[in-house]
């Protein structure tokens, strides 16, 4: 079957080549099944009748109402962890530029004028000021465990460091990928207190703005460096200006521009370079066109942040793939449904994430467009897809 696909940022050839060759592709499509993008801002975007996913090239979702999908059935994908590596490395960097003095050490170095002789004189004088300290027996603390923060730690106990950890919605999968060297911290006040540098690694929520806020900012060890590279949000800037001038934490690095900390000798904002890598950019693309292009053809859904991950081996040609409510009895109603109008059953999954719930069914002959609107007339019922194999 031809899908459309609409895509709003400049997405990786090499990701978009995974999706069908008979799939239309391109920035200016109408009426699109699917929309595919990175950074651009959804919000005021009127949402076509026809969308039934969305795929960011990225792990973040805050530029997409999602909120607004769900209520209409269209499944929200990321790329949990497609990046990850990209965000580990720039935040080792950061951590170096937190202790080393590189970024005050270049501009010296930049503004330094006269002969070669006059130069190196200059530099032995002078170079004392940018003194710094080694990663290596320091205490590095990461608040979220997931993809990134879990290879962060890897990387950082090979680096010699000790690892503490927090993170509330920590997975099994997570768990599981976390070095067993990471000590646990009982709070983030604890590991605040303890850490030589700090790493967030958290999404953007009500429940996480300003999650570093003034209090915490003075519960910081003096000298110790903070890291963000995960959302602008997450840290509040005018009282981590405030904690810089009294020297706790000595320098925050983040991806983060602005005026505040553009004023600021110990403070150093990248222009959000994060995932900002050819391998992270096409590893993302790949990701969600893979991710994507298995829910329009097969219902199967994998890292959405709306609704639940579900995959079915498909057990016929004729399958139905069902978004509805949390509710009691939708299964039942369903398959009374589906009895009523003859359908044999083949095989049937349900899976439920908060208020919502999707439902594969594989059925043995072919589902015509009446039980498709007494599927659809189901309170509770958000968008009913056949998809014949």
């Amino acid at each position: 079957m031809t899908r459309k696909i609409k895509t709003l940022n400049v997405i990786s050839k090499q990701g978009l080549a995974r999706l069908p060759d008979n799939y239309v592709v391109g920035g200016d499509v109408s009426e699109p099944d699917a929309i595919l993008l990175r950074s651009a801002d959804m919000h005021k975007l009127e949402i076509p009748p026809s969308l039934l996913a969305v795929g960011r090239a990225g792990a973040g979702t805050n530029n997409i109402p999602v909120k607004a999908m769900s209520e209409k059935g269209i499944v929200v994908f990321n790329t949990p962890g497609a990046n990850a590596n990209a965000v580990k490395e720039l935040v080792i960097a950061g951590m170096l530029m937190g202790v080393r003095n590189i970024v005050p050490a270049i501009n010296f170095a930049a503004g330094l004028r006269g002969d070669d002789e006059h130069l190196q004189k200059q530099v032995e004088t002078e170079k004392k000021q940018f003194a710094g300290r080694e990663l290596r027996g320091s205490v590095l603390g990461i608040i979220g465990l997931g993809a990134i923060g879990s290879i962060l730690a890897e990387s950082a106990l090979s680096l010699g460091m000790k690892v503490i950890g927090i993170d509330p919605e920590l997975t099994v999968d997570a768990a599981w990928r976390l070095p067993s060297q990471v000590r646990k911290a009982a709070s983030i006040e604890e590991l605040l207190k303890h850490s030589d540098f700090v790493s967030l690694h958290i999404p953007l929520l009500p429940s996480t703005r300003h999650l570093i806020d003034a209090e915490r900012v003075k519960i910081m060890k003096k000298g110790s460096v903070l890291l963000n590279f995960a959302r602008d949000g997450i840290v509040d800037t005018q009282a981590v200006i405030d904690g810089l001038n009294a020297g706790r934490p000595q320098s925050y690095l983040c991806d983060f521009p602005s005026n505040l900390l553009r004023q600021h000798p110990r403070a150093v904002a990248l222009p959000h370079l994060g995932a900002s890598t050819e391998e992270a950019e096409e590893n993302c693309a790949i990701m969600v066109a893979e991710q994507v292009a298995d829910y329009l053809r097969n219902g199967n859904i994998l890292n959405s942040v709306n609704f639940p991950n579900i995959t079915m081996p498909r057990g016929s040609r004729h399958r139905l793939a069902i978004a509805n409510a949390n509710v009691p009895n939708m299964l039942g109603q369903i398959s009374t449904a589906l009895a009523s109008a003859g359908l044999n059953i083949n095989n049937m999954t349900n899976k439920s994430r908060g208020e919502l719930a999707f439902t594969l069914a594989d059925v043995e002959t072919e589902v015509t467009p009446q039980v498709i609107g007494q599927l659809t007339a189901i309170q509770g019922v958000l968008r009913v897809r056949y998809l014949p194999g």
